[in-house]
């Protein structure tokens, strides 16, 4: 009797542990599956680790809204950064290159597990494919708000920082709002410039920089009809005082890819653009290149707000 009682036993506890051990399993294989994070962008389709921990950036924007949300990488442009992302500079980050020509060797050797590229790396996303998932983020300046939310949305999908993404976008929409009830309120017109080694050239709303400036923050361009969104449309000094805005934004490209060069200004601000409504009423705003040239993040998007706080 005691020896069939004890086999029983046995054949209870086998079972139990059985169960138990299916259970386990599948709690590990449902963790597995809520360790990734499938990802939709405008080249497909990636399903990578949730939480990434070898990553390498080519886009600044999202770079600079890793380090606000306190999320390390592994390799980075070293070649061509900006100056507010000087910290990634340091031998502890592997150079992957240029932003145009990303170093796939030296990216190859790392193993990431996400690669993140931008506009300026497009050409080159197959090839990055092919080492590690790689997303495509760019920013759409026809529609920049929702492009750029997206964005930050999808990396804090990605890194499990949801939470703070939401309270983070929400802060600058508030100050981006406060801004835009000034501009409401005045009838001043308003002309984006770009100076490049003595040449001059005007982006209009839908553009590179008038997507932010005119279809976000509510500037009223001077000239409606301005083409080529990206590069600029080329002008002449007499069309800038033919214009005569109220208001003038300059992205200085001098500045942007040489953060010694101290000429701009001079060149600019001729006897013909000293005739400008914007000259005489001291409305002429150098913007910060690190925000507007490289932006699309956390920290340059809070740079560019702060530019157009103008009145």
């Amino acid at each position: 009797m005691k020896k069939f009682l004890l086999l029983g036993v046995l054949s209870i506890f086998v079972f139990l542990t059985a169960c138990n051990a299916g259970g386990e399993s599948k709690d590990a294989e449902n963790k597995n599956e809520e360790e990734t994070v499938t990802i939709k962008h405008e080249f497909g389709e990636e399903k990578i680790p949730k939480n990434p921990q070898n990553v390498v950036v080519f886009d600044f924007g999202i770079l600079d809204t890793l380090e606000k949300l306190d999320i390390d990488v592994a390799g980075v442009p070293q070649g061509s950064l900006p100056g507010y992302l000087e910290a990634y500079t340091d031998e502890k980050y592997i150079n992957t290159g240029a932003s145009r020509e990303p170093d796939f060797e030296a990216i190859s050797e790392m193993q990431p597990d996400l690669i993140i590229i931008s506009d300026r790396e497009a050409e080159v996303y197959e090839e990055a494919k092919k080492i590690a998932p790689t997303i495509y983020l760019p920013i759409d300046f026809t529609n920049y708000t929702e492009s750029f939310t997206n964005n930050m949305e999808t990396i804090g999908k990605i890194f499990d920082k949801e939470d703070q993404m939401a309270t983070e976008l929400k802060e600058l929409d508030d100050k981006m709002s406060l801004v835009k009830d000034k501009v409401e309120n005045s009838d001043d017109k308003t002309l984006i410039l770009m100076a490049n080694e003595g040449k001059v050239s005007a982006y209009g709303p839908g553009s590179r920089y008038g997507g932010v400036i005119h279809d976000v923050a509510g500037y009223q361009a001077v000239d409606e009809d301005i083409e080529d969104a990206r590069y600029g449309q080329n002008i002449n000094f007499e069309y800038i005082m033919e214009k005569n805005p109220d208001v003038i934004f300059v992205v200085d490209r001098n500045a942007a890819l040489n953060a010694d060069h101290t000429g701009t200004k001079k060149s600019l601000e001729n006897a013909l653009f000293k005739k400008t409504n914007a000259y005489k009423n001291d409305q002429v705003h150098y913007l910060n290149m690190d925000g507007w040239f490289f932006g699309g993040g956390l920290q340059s998007m809070e740079m560019m707000i702060e530019d157009l706080d103008t009145f």
